[in-house]
């Protein structure tokens, strides 16, 4: 049995250095300016299982390089779920969002849902539970001298440290549980048609509603059978052929 185990972690090993050396190679091709040969070895390395920002971000790059807007925002979202923090992906979609036809203002949100949206945003579901984790051990050593201390101002400052620290380590823990619901339900799509009428039903005899284009960004909030509801940044629903749609 430790034989296999040594043996799989070897596997592992060569498996993670094989898919850093392709990864220079896409980054040397993106260099080069050969961004289809960049992409080739991208989509290679994500079809392996290895997932991380940084490959999504650098296929959006490489997919803007060739022109294709779809696609290149396709991997900066992907990107963007994984490191939500990250300021370079978000520049790069919005200039990305600049070269598509449907340039559709959002719905305006509450102070307080933008405020608690952006602290949430800062970080990635795994960050977040990591802090929570500490703070919960920081919170029980605080508890560990509150009971063993002595001294009564020690007694004092500790609980109350404890306190603010448990109620952190809970706060994080939510932001966490926050940010892997999104990760998990995926329930963002982009438009890959290059034109498609959003349906009042999900039935092609439906009525037309309103015309969409590609790369517009969509909430995914209802499926039938081969049709999705979607709704716009503005607030606008309908139906759409689910081959029309690529989730995030």
């Amino acid at each position: 049995m430790k034989r296999y185990f040594t043996l799989l972690l070897l596997l592992l090993a060569l498996a993670g250095h094989a898919n850093e050396e392709v990864i220079a190679q896409a980054g040397q091709h993106y260099m080069n300016q050969e961004f289809e040969q960049a992409i080739q070895l991208y989509e290679q390395v994500l079809a392996s299982g290895k997932e991380s920002a940084q490959v999504y971000y650098n296929l959006g790059n490489a997919y803007f390089k060739t022109g294709d807007m779809p696609k290149a925002l396709l991997n900066y979202e992907r990107a963007k779920l994984l490191a939500p923090g990250n300021e370079d992906i978000d520049f790069n979609i919005r200039i990305a969002r600049q070269n598509i036809v449907d340039n559709i203002e959002p719905l305006p949100q509450a102070f307080f849902v933008r405020w608690w949206n952006g602290i949430v945003n800062q970080a990635s579901a795994d960050r977040w539970a990591t802090v929570s984790i500490v703070l919960f051990f920081v919170a029980l050593v605080l508890l560990a001298i509150f009971f063993f201390s002595q001294f009564s101002m020690v007694k004092r400052i500790t609980f109350w440290f404890s306190v603010a620290t448990f109620a952190g380590a809970i706060l994080t823990f939510s932001f966490a549980s926050q940010q892997k619901k999104v990760l998990n339900q995926r329930t963002q799509a982009i438009v890959f048609a290059p034109r498609v009428t959003v349906k009042s039903s999900p039935a092609s005899t439906g009525t037309d509603l309103f015309l969409i284009h590609e790369g517009l960004k969509v909430e995914i909030t209802d499926s039938l059978s081969t049709w999705k509801e979607i709704r716009i940044p503005d607030g606008n629903k309908g139906w759409l052929p689910d081959s029309t749609l690529v989730r995030i």
